[in-house]
């Protein structure tokens, strides 16, 4: 399936039936979208996100519209230890027994401003954040992963991830930094049941996109709903195959 197809993607509704998807940075954004869209498509949806209210707010929706029920991993991944990641598998293995997707979803942008302005403490939340916190979060649901017939990790990247530009210094280092991880796993499980593949959602509605532009005419930018085509087949089994490559979630 080539990329315009991925945008254009129409999942049978029973697509993530009877799988079990965590998602970071569930309480908002795009890491809604693409739970509640897991939902309606049948998974048992893990949310994760720091903020509280958001989980409780993408939990009841869920609720509402009839998906199963979905259950919320409150975690702030600043603070984070390995320990905490080896708790939440813990905690998946004992309640669910097996896990079959990841999307990797929760970031933040840090400052645009150039590297030799840029505050230090800064940059290293940032990476912390958005490259390590993935690398500890993988590492501990390998195991689980592994033991899928069918498992899916899904990074939502950006463009400076490909192509770094001026400015947006430590966001665009931790996501280029995230793809070449993902090329590494996909290379590591190549014979496995697992694969691993990068998105990238383009310019789309969101909190960090207003932060990071805002003076934009958000009339302009995608809903969170409208890319939701990519995300699902990439986290469904018809992406059976399809490993460390990047994506695109709209047209560019």
């Amino acid at each position: 399936m080539n990329e315009q197809d991925i945008r254009r993607y129409e999942p049978p509704p029973d697509l993530l039936a009877e799988r079990v998807i965590l998602v970071t940075g569930a309480g908002g954004g795009i890491g809604r979208e693409a739970a509640l869209a897991y939902a309606r498509h049948g998974a048992t949806v893990i949310l994760l996100d720091r903020s509280v209210p958001g989980l409780e707010g993408a939990y009841d929706d869920i609720e509402a519209a009839g998906g199963p029920q979905p259950a919320i991993y409150p975690m702030d991944l600043l603070g984070a230890t390995p320990d905490d990641y080896a708790d939440l598998a813990a905690n998946l293995t004992a309640n669910f027994g097996r896990l079959d997707g990841l999307l990797s979803n929760a970031a933040v942008l840090g400052d645009l401003t150039p590297i030799d302005h840029y505050p230090p403490e800064t940059w290293a939340q940032v990476l912390h954040i958005n490259l390590n916190a993935p690398f500890l979060l993988i590492q501990a649901l390998l195991p689980l992963l592994r033991q899928a017939g069918d498992a899916a990790i899904l990074l939502t990247t950006a463009a400076v991830g490909a192509r770094g530009r001026a400015y947006w210094g430590a966001y665009a280092a931790a996501n280029a930094g995230l793809e070449n991880l993902g090329q590494v796993l996909a290379h590591e499980l190549e014979d496995t049941t697992v694969r691993v593949n990068a998105i990238d959602p383009g310019a789309v509605h969101t909190a960090l996109r207003k932060r990071a532009y805002p003076g934009e005419n958000p009339a302009r930018l995608a809903l969170p709903a409208a890319i939701m085509p990519a995300y699902l087949f990439l986290m469904g089994p018809d992406s059976m195959g399809i490993s460390g490559h990047r994506h695109l979630a709209q047209s560019p």
